[in-house]
């Protein structure tokens, strides 16, 4: 065992250490690491929680990136047909990192009931898509189900059956304008087999789920003639890239937007998070430092006499401050253990109690979601210790100024 080491071990352990004066600074230190880290292991996992909950929302009812027609149109009702005969469908060839491309075609309607009326963006998808993301956000009924004939079966909000007094089973009568001809609407009557709640105003308080087949008769259009596209990739993280590659390869009458510049606002808000969660780690990170270095100067002082005497006896000042850096990463050991414990258990209670509820209209979530991974927890840690480590360097520094004949009459 290293002399270093084993004067450090029986420095920690003695017990005048404990009833010495550095005593509650020692534990004032330990609380503020163990603070620190409870602190940077909530913004870290909440934060990404938030930002990916709400990005895996989006993507579920949208895709990554969307391929329509260019016309003049700014809202969610494809107006242009666009052949299923393409290059991009149902697979996108020469581009790497695309999971599946699905069609869909939706069009403006309006839900009557007696007493009251709500409009809708009827989003009708075919057999080929996929409806599983979406089942994930379901609180009553199952997912519709669609094959060769028309289905009248469709997938409502929580928010829309609220307003109107839907329940799964009932009969929905909406009406869709004609664009020629008469006026008089067309009228179509379904029935709700699921309703789901995904938190995301723009999704909820707009679009009803069904049969393709609906629009391509009220659009007159023909069996392969869809609205637009949603590519879904393998990886989020290279949706930029990936949307410019498919830009690219688009003929000129066809245009494709991601999700993140189609949901702007969103996007730009949840960006804000890495933002927050830096500014977090960093005065977390800062506070403790301050305080391991308080802790430290008070133990070189409080070990004046001892430094003295080792030096007599000819210890360089290397191994000295070793001593006392030994000292110091116990303590952080100690305040990481006691954070990382309370933290987790307070992270795992959220995750699978979710008690800490939040407004969906202000986070579009209705619980704090948490993100647990132990490479984060890890990275946390390590670099803790190490900014830690390093800027004990510097007060340690002290000990050189240390005149081992004073020291040793030190009282």
């Amino acid at each position: 065992m290293k002399l270093e080491y084993f004067i450090a071990k029986r420095l920690v352990t003695a017990k005048n250490h404990k009833s010495s004066v550095s005593a509650p600074i020692i534990k004032i230190a330990i609380t503020a690491i163990a603070l620190g880290i409870i602190m940077m292991l909530v913004s870290v996992a909440t934060g990404l929680g938030l930002k990916y909950k709400i990005r895996d929302k989006i993507s579920a009812f949208s895709g990554h990136v969307i391929i329509t027609n260019y016309d003049s149109n700014v809202t969610d009702i494809t107006l242009k047909p666009l052949e299923v005969d393409s290059n991009y469908y149902p697979k996108f060839k020469g581009i790497d990192g695309i999971k599946t491309v699905q069609s869909y075609a939706s069009k403006a309607g309006i839900v009557r009931t007696e007493t009251a009326f709500d409009g809708i963006v009827y989003k009708g998808v075919d057999t080929l898509y996929n409806l599983t993301e979406i089942g994930d956000y379901l609180v009553a009924g199952r997912l519709p189900k669609y094959g060769k004939d028309i289905s009248n079966e469709i997938l409502l909000s929580e928010y829309i059956a609220n307003r109107l007094n839907f329940k799964v089973g009932d009969k929905v009568t909406t009406y869709f304008m004609k664009d020629w001809g008469n006026r008089i609407p067309n009228i179509r009557q379904f029935e709700i087999v699921g309703i789901y709640s995904s938190g995301l105003q723009q999704f909820d308080a707009n679009i009803v789920i069904g049969d393709i087949k609906h629009v391509q008769r009220l659009n007159r259009w023909a069996e392969n003639q869809v609205g637009a596209f949603e590519v879904v990739l393998l990886d989020f993280d290279k949706i930029e890239e990936k949307g410019k590659e498919i830009y690219l390869t688009l003929p000129s009458s066809v245009d494709s937007k991601t999700i993140i510049d189609k949901y702007t606002n969103i996007f730009s808000w949840i960006d804000m998070f890495d933002f927050n969660i830096m500014v977090i780690i960093i005065i977390m990170v800062a506070v403790a430092s301050i305080n391991m270095i308080v802790a430290l100067l008070v133990l070189i002082l409080e070990r004046t006499q001892m430094i003295g005497i080792l030096k007599a006896l000819g210890a360089n000042n290397w191994s000295i401050r070793k001593i006392f850096l030994y000292n110091a990463f116990y303590l952080i050991f100690k305040g990481l253990l006691w954070g990382n414990f309370i933290g987790l258990s307070l992270l795992y209670l959220q995750k699978y109690t979710g008690l800490i509820k939040l407004d969906p209209n202000s986070y579009y979530v209705r619980e704090a979601p948490v993100l647990i991974r132990f490479s984060d927890v890890f990275l946390l840690n390590l670099g803790v210790i190490i900014i830690a480590m390093l800027v004990l360097l510097i007060p340690s520094y002290m000990i050189t100024k240390i005149s081992p004949v004073k020291a040793i009459r030190y009282d």
